[in-house]
């Protein structure tokens, strides 16, 4: 379903993914470290219950060749507090989805519950007896760029990453705390006399080239905060501590 959302500063979404950090620290006595406890933040604090389901199949919607990109990932149930995950995300049978399960619950768990469960109102018509009612929203990856979306991903980013824990695994790898600029080593620059598609090729095998270096930058983050390597290079980025060089200048030297 589409919901309407108000606009959202991103400081107000991260303080309160810092409050319900806090809060769940503060209940359970505890002092966390990375990777957060989300499964134990969604049940324990929350009370939410989660299971896994084809949500494929349930909603009727095609299931993408590619296992590692499903088109529903989540969805959760206001009224009777629970998350569904697609069964594509079960760590158990899948262990490499590890991070995407584990910002999908707090996508779900985090982002929709405490920012928009007061937005929504079920019809009672909707109801039924014999039939489980339909979620109060369904998270699909092609409407990732709705506002209702990004304002979940951005919660789920802000609790699975939390900013201080983050600046504190910087610091350890990087005692300065400065940012990194990710620069390609000086190489010969692009032959003028290249037809188009060669070009194309050329620059094509540059990029990614540029991408494998990042990834392999961000690797050992992702690893500790078990996300996947693209949400903890958004975060990075996000945080002004991961910084690339403007188009024309790209030069991949990790030097750093």
């Amino acid at each position: 379903m589409n919901m309407r959302v108000p606009y959202l500063q991103e400081i107000s979404i991260e303080r309160d993914a810092e409050l319900l950090f806090g809060e769940f620290m503060l209940g359970r006595q505890v002092r966390m470290e990375p990777p957060i406890q989300i499964e134990d933040i969604l049940e324990k604090h929350l009370g939410l219950r989660i299971e896994f389901d084809d949500l494929h199949a349930r909603y009727g919607l095609p299931r993408p060749e590619d296992i590692n990109e499903p088109e529903v990932l989540g969805a959760i149930h206001f009224e009777d507090r629970r998350i569904v995950v697609d069964e594509s995300l079960d760590p158990e049978e899948h262990p490499g989805m590890e991070g995407r399960y584990r910002y999908t619950l707090a996508h779900e768990g985090g982002g929709h519950w405490r920012l928009h469960r007061h937005l929504f109102s079920r019809d009672p018509l909707q109801s039924s007896l014999f039939e489980r009612p339909e979620p109060s929203v369904l998270c699909r990856s092609s409407k990732r760029n709705e506002p209702v979306e990004w304002q979940a991903e951005f919660y789920a980013s802000c609790l699975l990453m939390p900013k201080a824990m983050v600046l504190a695994a910087w610091r350890a790898r990087f005692p300065d705390g400065n940012p990194r600029r990710l620069s390609r080593k000086p190489r010969l620059g692009r032959p003028d006399n290249l037809s188009p598609m060669l070009q194309q090729v050329f620059d094509r095998g540059n990029r990614q080239r540029d991408e494998e270096a990042i990834r392999e930058f961000v690797r050992p983050f992702a690893r500790q905060f078990q996300v996947s390597i693209t949400a903890m290079r958004i975060r990075l980025e996000k945080l002004g501590l991961l910084l690339r060089d403007e188009p024309r200048q790209r030069q991949l030297a990790v030097g750093l």
